[in-house]
C-alpha cells in the first residue's frame, strides 16, 4: 500500500493515463482508498465511487498537494477526449461530497479558479470552527418527462414542460440545477436514481410524465432523494390545457417547498414570468423549438418550419420575446445557408427590445456583428450572453464562432470544445475544431476530434441517409483521417442530396483546401457558394485559415472582389426585404 508521499511526480506524471486496475491502495487521512475496486473505506463504511470519479481522486492524490490543472485531468482521466466543464465539475462535486459527508477527516479539495485543483489531507490544515463549516447546497437533476400521450408527435410538449421546470428551478439561488443538455442525455434511458445521483453529484432527482389529449393535460411528478432513493414528494395533476402555466408554477413551488427552501421575492416573480400568456402561442413555440433542437441543421425545410411557426406565435402574442428570437435564428440560417433575403436582424432586435436577458439572442447578435466586422460590439454582446447562460450550447457555439471570425483560433477552441460536449449529436462545433487544430499545427488533436465527428456523422446517416449536413461533416472527418476515397464518395452523395446548400459547398471547399487538394477544385467549389452568398461566406472566406494558401492567388482575390461587388449592388433591395419580413 502506498503513502501519499510516494505518489509525487511532475507535470508529465500528473498527465499519465490512470489504469485503476494497476493502482496500489493508498491512505488519505483516515480513509483507505482502493482504486482497483473503486472503493473508499472510511468511518466504518465502504463507499463505492464511479470509476471516473476514482480516477480523478487518484490523479489529485498522486500530485502530493501540488495543483493539478484541468488539462492534466483530461489527459490522465479522459485520455484527452473533448469533454465539457460539466464532466470534471461533477467528479469534483462528488469527491467534495465524499470528503464532507461520508469520509470527514480524510481530505479536502481546493479550487484555484481557471487554474486547477489541489488535494490535501484534512489533518494538514486547521479545521474551521463549527460555525464556519460550509453548508452543502441542495442540487437537483430534472430528468426529461416521459411522453405518455397516444400521439408520439406530442413529445415536443413533454420536452418543453421539462425544459421549463429546469428553467424555473434554475432561478432559485439556493438550489443547484443540472443543465438541460446534461439532463437530456438520459432521455429514454432506464436509470437507477442513486447511481444517477452519484454520477451527477446531486442530492435530488425529479422525474415524471406528461399525457396531452385534446384540451386536457395530465402531469405526474415525483421528487426522489438521490442518496437513499426514497420518494419525498409526488403528485398527479389533471387540468385543462389552458391551466398549463399555473400548473408549471405549482410543480416548481411544490419542489421548493419539499426541499424546505425559501424564495426571494425576485425569484418568485422570475418563476411566474412565462414570456406569454397565450397557450396557443406557447404550443407553437414548443413545436418550433423541437425542430430547432432535433432537425437537420442546414436543411431549409427545418428553418422554414421554424420561421412559419414562430411568425404565427408572434401574430398571436406580439410580445413573445422567445418566439421572436427563435424566428430570428431560423431566418439567419435561411439567409446564410440558402441565400434568402432576410437575415433575421429585425426579429432579433424585437426580441431583445422585449427581453434583453435572452442569452441565445445576445449570442446570435454577437455572431452577426462579428460577421459584419464589428468585433468590439460582438465581444460585448457575447460577454453578456456567457454571463446570462454559460452552459448554453448556442452561446458557446456563437462565442467560438465570433473568435474564429477574428482569427483568434486558440481562444475559440475552448468554446467549441464545450459546445461539442454539451450536445452529443452535434457535428458543427467539432468540425470547427478540425479547422482550428489544423491551422495551429496540432495534428494529434485534429485527428482526435475527427474521430468524434465521424462517429456522430455515421450515426446520423444511419438514421437518415438523406441528411446532407451529416454527410458533409463526415467528409471533413474522413479527409482529416486521410480516408480520401471514402471522403470523395460521401461528398458526391451530399451534393446530390442537398445541391443548394451554400454552407455545405463552402465546407467542402474548406476541406479540400485543408487536404492540400487541387486549387482549381477548391476555387470551383467555393465559387459556386459565393455566387448566391448573402455575405456570411464572403466574410468568412476573407479570414478563414483554411484558405491561407490561396490568399495570393489572383483567382481567389478576383472571386472575393466579384462577390463583394454583387452584394454591394444588392444592399438596397435586401434592406427593403428585411424590413418587410419583420
Amino acid at each position: 500500500m502506498a503513502d501519499l508521499a510516494d505518489l509525487k511526480g511532475g507535470s508529465a506524471a500528473r498527465s499519465a493515463p490512470i489504469d485503476l486496475a494497476r493502482e496500489a491502495d493508498l491512505r488519505l487521512g483516515s480513509a483507505l482508498v482502493r482504486p482497483s475496486l473503486s472503493e473508499v473505506v472510511a468511518a466504518g463504511q465502504t463507499i463505492r465511487l464511479q470509476p471516473r470519479v476514482m480516477q480523478v481522486l487518484v490523479a489529485l492524490a498522486r500530485a502530493d498537494g501540488e495543483v493539478v490543472s484541468r488539462d492534466e485531468l483530461l489527459a490522465s482521466c479522459w485520455g484527452g477526449l473533448a469533454i465539457g466543464d460539466d464532466a470534471i465539475n461533477r467528479c469534483i462535486g462528488r469527491l467534495r461530497r465524499l470528503s464532507e459527508e461520508e469520509a470527514p477527516g480524510a481530505f479536502a479539495i481546493g479550487t484555484l479558479p481557471r487554474i486547477g485543483y489541489r488535494l490535501s489531507p484534512v489533518a494538514d490544515r486547521a479545521s474551521p470552527p463549527p460555525a464556519q463549516a460550509a453548508v452543502r447546497k441542495l442540487s437537483i437533476c430534472v430528468l426529461p418527462f416521459a411522453n405518455l400521450s397516444d400521439d408520439p408527435q406530442q413529445e415536443y410538449f413533454s420536452d418543453g414542460i421539462s425544459e421549463d421546470i429546469i428553467t424555473d428551478l434554475s432561478k432559485v439561488s439556493a438550489l443547484s440545477v443540472v443543465a438541460r443538455n446534461t439532463a437530456f442525455t438520459f432521455k429514454g434511458k432506464s436509470v437507477k436514481v442513486p447511481d444517477l445521483a452519484r454520477e451527477l453529484g446531486v442530492s435530488h432527482v425529479l422525474e415524471g410524465s406528461v399525457r396531452k389529449a385534446a384540451n386536457r393535460v395530465r402531469i405526474t411528478a415525483q421528487l426522489i432523494d438521490g442518496a437513499a432513493g426514497d420518494q419525498i414528494w409526488a403528485e398527479r395533476y389533471d387540468r385543462d390545457l389552458t391551466d398549463i402555466f399555473a400548473l408549471q408554477d405549482e410543480i416548481s413551488m411544490a419542489i421548493v417547498t419539499a426541499l424546505k427552501l425559501k424564495l426571494l421575492p425576485q425569484e418568485v416573480r422570475a418563476i411566474a414570468h412565462r414570456g406569454t400568456e397565450s397557450v396557443e402561442a406557447y404550443d407553437l413555440y414548443l413545436v418550433a423549438r423541437s425542430y430547432y433542437l432535433t432537425g437537420n441543421y442546414g436543411d431549409p425545410r427545418r428553418d422554414e418550419a421554424i420561421e412559419r411557426l414562430c411568425r404565427r406565435a408572434v401574430e398571436i402574442d406580439p410580445g413573445y420575446a422567445q418566439a421572436w428570437a427563435l424566428m430570428a435564428a431560423g431566418q439567419y440560417s435561411l439567409h446564410s445557408n440558402h441565400g434568402r433575403a432576410s437575415g433575421g436582424m429585425a426579429a432579433l432586435d424585437r426580441a431583445l427590445a422585449l427581453n434583453p436577458d435572452l442569452a441565445e439572442a445576445r449570442a446570435l447578435k454577437a455572431l452577426k456583428l462579428s460577421e459584419m466586422g464589428r468585433h468590439e460590439e460582438a465581444a460585448a454582446e457575447i460577454a453578456v450572453a456567457l454571463r446570462l447562460d454559460p452552459e448554453s450550447y448556442e452561446v458557446n457555439w456563437r462565442a467560438g464562432s465570433s473568435r474564429y471570425n477574428q482569427g483568434r483560433l486558440a481562444q475559440a477552441i475552448p468554446y467549441f470544445e464545450k459546445a461539442t460536449a454539451l450536445i452529443e449529436a452535434d457535428t458543427g462545433a467539432p468540425m470547427m475544431l478540425i479547422s482550428c487544430y489544423t491551422a495551429l499545427g496540432d495534428a494529434e488533436n485534429a485527428r482526435r476530434i475527427a474521430w468524434v465527428v465521424l462517429g456522430r456523422a455515421e450515426t446520423a446517416v444511419a438514421r437518415d441517409r438523406s441528411n446532407g449536413t451529416a454527410l458533409g461533416a463526415g467528409v471533413a472527418a474522413l479527409a482529416a483521417l486521410d480516408e480520401v476515397d471514402r471522403a470523395k464518395d460521401w461528398m458526391r452523395r451530399a451534393l446530390l442530396i442537398d445541391p443548394d446548400n451554400l454552407l455545405l459547398r463552402y465546407s467542402f471547399s474548406c476541406t479540400l483546401a485543408r487536404s492540400h487538394g487541387d486549387p482549381d477544385a477548391v476555387l470551383g467549389m467555393l465559387g459556386q457558394a459565393l455566387k448566391r452568398d448573402t455575405g456570411r461566406l464572403l466574410t468568412a472566406a476573407s479570414t478563414d485559415p483554411d484558405f491561407a494558401g490561396l490568399r495570393g492567388d489572383p483567382r481567389f482575390q478576383a472571386m472575393l472582389a466579384a462577390a463583394e461587388a454583387r452584394l454591394a449592388a444588392a444592399k438596397p433591395a435586401d434592406a427593403a426585404a428585411s424590413s418587410e419580413s419583420a
